[in-house]
């Protein structure tokens, strides 16, 4: 029996790396997903070009001023006069954001009163107005925390002076946050998103070419001519998908060293549990590719079939979009998404280190996905061979 697998094993490979152009097709897209989610897909906002609108002029709008210009991620690039030049930056998109310190700015910090500045922002992109705003409040509130605390003394001494001895007793409340990001600690957007390549190709490879590889010996007329030799359609199945499991395994190296040495994400895990947790999602992806096989008769219908299924399951995996942002019917409904519990183990194994005691849900739900999907698919193949 294990000849026989072995000869099939060897004719696919065959099949599958004598043409230039499938051989291509095989192992160039994983590295160009990795270079572009590494390098191009980046949401990080590290270059933000603001104009700054003093219509107060005092030393104390000069200080905030220097905070931002203290800040790497910030860039002034023009400093407008009137409300229609702000305008103009912001609609010609050379500016991402205007701030605009307004009258009265020094006096209302001097008298304890609430200061005016404004923040008008670009919201053409969300993600990009929402960090601009957020650091920009950061920024803000360091420049206010000292100006307060000195509020606060003055105050306390004056209270001291006037013979309030209830005064004296009196401290001013503070409140300190120490922030501190684990995992994560430098906001790498490519932390976050080159691990899910690794899920993304393992998908694509396994499922395309399991389907594509039964397909085209229907397609070429040769699928009567095997199923007469002594193989049995075990054996065959077998043979077909084993050479699919093995590429996809090439390819989830490939990835993982370019994660590892080109972007250096780090990885906390082990690596056994990483392979172990592949194999187990090979059973659902490969399982898919066989039953894709089975409502195909052409290589581009198995094709446009494979790509029907991995776009939803991509876009529901949680790769690009959070699952806690989707309505609650989307949510339940990525349950039976086998790529949403695999997107989490390989997430927590680069990033959090976690082990088997942690993730042994996620495997779980991938083995009962795995083991359902290889049983059904291969079960109707079967009677598709008979």
């Amino acid at each position: 029996m294990w000849e026989r697998i072995a000869q099939i094993v060897r004719k696919e490979f065959i099949q599958l790396l004598r043409d230039r152009r499938r051989r291509l097709a095989v192992f160039i897209p994983p590295v160009l997903q990795l270079m572009v989610f590494g390098y191009a897909v980046n949401l990080d906002v590290d270059n933000i070009r603001i104009g700054w609108m003093d219509l107060d002029n005092t030393p104390a709008s000069r200080n905030l001023l220097a905070g931002f210009q203290g800040s790497p991620r910030y860039h002034i690039i023009a400093l407008p006069a009137n409300e229609q030049e702000a305008e103009n930056l912001l609609d010609s998109g050379d500016a991402h954001a205007v701030l605009r310190v307004l009258p009265g700015f020094a006096k209302d910090l001097e008298r304890g009163r609430p200061a005016g500045v404004q923040l008008l922002v670009d919201g053409t992109n969300s993600n990009t107005a929402s960090l601009i705003s957020g650091y920009s409040q950061q920024i803000v509130a360091a420049f206010a925390t000292p100006v307060v605390r000195k509020q606060q003394q003055n105050m306390l001494l004056t209270l001291a002076t006037s013979g309030n001895t209830a005064g004296t007793s009196m401290k001013a409340p503070r409140l300190n946050v120490d922030t501190r990001v684990w995992f994560n600690a430098d906001l790498l957007s490519r932390n976050y998103f080159v691990p899910g390549v690794i899920v993304n190709i393992i998908m694509l490879v396994t499922v395309m070419l399991t389907a594509m590889a039964v397909v085209r010996e229907r397609e070429l007329g040769t699928m009567e001519q095997l199923m007469v030799t002594p193989i049995r359609p075990f054996e065959f199945i077998l043979g077909k998908t084993l050479p699919a499991a093995f590429i996809g395994l090439i390819d989830m190296s490939m990835v993982v060293a370019g994660a590892l040495l080109v972007f250096k994400v780090p990885f906390r895990g082990n690596p056994l549990v990483l392979l172990t947790c592949v194999i187990l999602f090979l059973f659902t992806t490969l399982g898919a590719g066989l039953l894709m096989s089975t409502i195909s008769n052409t290589q581009q219908q198995a094709m446009m079939t494979s790509f029907m299924f991995a776009t939803p399951a991509f876009m529901l995996s949680g790769f690009a979009f959070p699952i806690r942002n989707m309505p609650v019917a989307v949510q339940y409904l990525t349950y039976l998404n086998p790529l949403r519990y695999f997107m989490e183990i390989v997430r927590s194994l680069f990033l959090k280190g976690a082990g088997v005691e942690v993730l042994w849900h996620q495997m779980l739900a991938m083995l009962i996905f795995g083991v359902t999907m290889l049983t059904l698919s291969t079960s109707r193949f079967r009677k598709r061979l008979d």
